[in-house]
C-alpha cells in the first residue's frame, strides 16, 4: 500500500460518514412529518456502506485485483434504505389534519435519541479518519523532509 492510497481511504471513509449525517439530518428534520409528497408519514432513512473498489461480474473482479496496487480501498455508501421494521408511531390526537377516523395520528418512526446517537457516532468516524489522514499526512511531509538533507 503506497502513501497516496492511505489518504483515498481517510478521504472515502469522511465523504461517507458525511453523507451519513447529512441523511441523519434529513431524519431528524422529518421527525414530526405526517404527510409527504405521496401522503403517507415520513419514514427514517439508513445508510449502508460497502467495500469500495468490489466487482460485480468476473471481469470487474479480476480487473479489480489487477489494478489493486494502483488504487486505494476505501469505503463508499452501498445504499439508502428506507426502515421498514420499525414501527411507526401511533398518536391520539383527533385535532390533528391527519388523524384517522378513530382520531390517531401516524408520526415517522423517528426516534431523536436513536438519531442523535448515530449522528454523534457518524461525528466521531469523521474525526477518527481525519485524525488518519493529517498523520499520513505529517508522515509524507517528514519522509520528504528527510529526503531534502
Amino acid at each position: 500500500m503506497g502513501l497516496f492510497s492511505s489518504f483515498d481511504i481517510n478521504a472515502s471513509g469522511m465523504t461517507a460518514q458525511r453523507y451519513r449525517m447529512d441523511v441523519i439530518s434529513e431524519n431528524l428534520a422529518n421527525a414530526y412529518t405526517t404527510r409527504t409528497q405521496d401522503g403517507t408519514p415520513y419514514r427514517r432513512k439508513v445508510v449502508s456502506f460497502e467495500q469500495r473498489g468490489e466487482g460485480v461480474s468476473e471481469f470487474g473482479r479480476v480487473f479489480n485485483r489487477a489494478s489493486d496496487s494502483f488504487k486505494g480501498k476505501g469505503v463508499r455508501v452501498g445504499k439508502v434504505m428506507q426502515d421498514t421494521w420499525t414501527e411507526m408511531v401511533m398518536a391520539y390526537d383527533p385535532s390533528h389534519p391527519d388523524a384517522d377516523e378513530n382520531g390517531y395520528v401516524t408520526y415517522p418512526n423517528v426516534s431523536v435519541v436513536t438519531e442523535m446517537t448515530n449522528l454523534i457516532d457518524a461525528s466521531r468516524s469523521f474525526e477518527a479518519n481525519a485524525t488518519a489522514f493529517s498523520a499520513s499526512k505529517a508522515i509524507a511531509v517528514k519522509g520528504l523532509e528527510m529526503s531534502q538533507q
